[in-house]
């Protein structure tokens, strides 16, 4: 009776499990013996947002990073496996310009992916990020009515999992088209911009832990967390969300991406025993 209770506990550790990256980076991930097949979900990094010093001018915030899923990926035991974590976009000066997030995937970029955040620039709307898998949504982009008079547009949120991520846009004197966009399918939600319209905020993150609600959007604030991410400040939400414009010389950085790797009977993305 000890024996078999030992043999199942030992089972039970060979084919259920996880690992999560949530570190920018390339990194070597070995397949544990027992384990066959793998579900995977990626979020690119966030983009950063530009910045000037004065002013009321649409210097844009950077796009949310793109969330891509994958079940039953095929893998050997013992054999390693590529994982890359793309980092966060940096936020930066009209002179200088701001820097798009880094894509995430497994094995390749082809396979499972979750794109990169484009950097934001002036009186540019930035256009939505992409994913690669069997579902997830676009990272959210922004937009803006003019290039001066409203502010800088907010951070795009991150993809979801069966929806985009938040459009990140202008505040309340924008008009509701240029505003900011809730997130759908469990994705970020759009940052909008100050009262005084001189600072953009972030856009929302995206949990790693399966679907959950989506974040909604703030014309006056940072974008809400989807799925268990967190919230944009002036810098976008973990995982994926984009940073802020200003013309307060303080642009938003864009929050790095993540890979989660689960195995074992009875899980599945995106929401089937994905949880810790």
């Amino acid at each position: 009776m000890i024996l078999a209770r030992k043999l199942m506990m030992v089972l039970d550790g060979e084919v259920k499990g996880q690992q999560a990256f949530t570190t920018a980076g390339t990194f070597s991930w070995t397949a544990p013996a027992g384990v066959t097949s793998v579900c995977v979900v990626c979020v690119g990094g966030g983009g950063g947002g530009i910045s000037y010093s004065s002013g009321t001018y649409a210097m844009s915030g950077g796009g949310g990073g793109g969330l891509g899923w994958k079940n039953n990926i095929t893998v050997v035991p013992g054999n390693s496996y590529t994982v890359v974590v793309g980092a966060a976009g940096q936020g930066g000066f009209y002179s200088s310009g701001s820097t798009s997030g880094g894509d995430s995937y497994f094995i390749n970029d082809t396979t499972v992916r979750g794109g990169f955040g484009r950097y934001g620039r002036y009186s540019q709307s930035t256009p939505a990020s992409i994913f690669v898998g069997d579902g997830g949504g676009r990272g959210g982009g922004t937009y803006r009515r003019a290039s001066v008079g409203y502010g800088p547009p907010g951070g795009g949120g991150a993809g979801g999992y069966s929806g985009a991520g938040g459009r990140g846009g202008q505040g309340s004197n924008a008009g509701s088209t240029y505003q900011p966009l809730n997130g759908a399918g469990g994705g970020g939600g759009g940052g909008g911009n100050s009262s005084t319209n001189r600072i953009g905020y972030g856009g929302g993150g995206v949990g790693i832990l399966g679907e959950g609600a989506s974040g909604l959007k703030d014309i006056d604030g940072g974008g809400g967390g989807g799925s268990g991410g967190a919230d944009g400040v002036r810098d976008g939400g973990l995982y994926g969300g984009g940073g802020g414009g200003s013309t307060a010389s303080d642009p938003g950085d864009g929050a790095g991406g993540a890979v989660r790797i689960i195995w074992g009977e009875g899980r599945a993305f995106p929401s089937t025993g994905t949880e810790d």
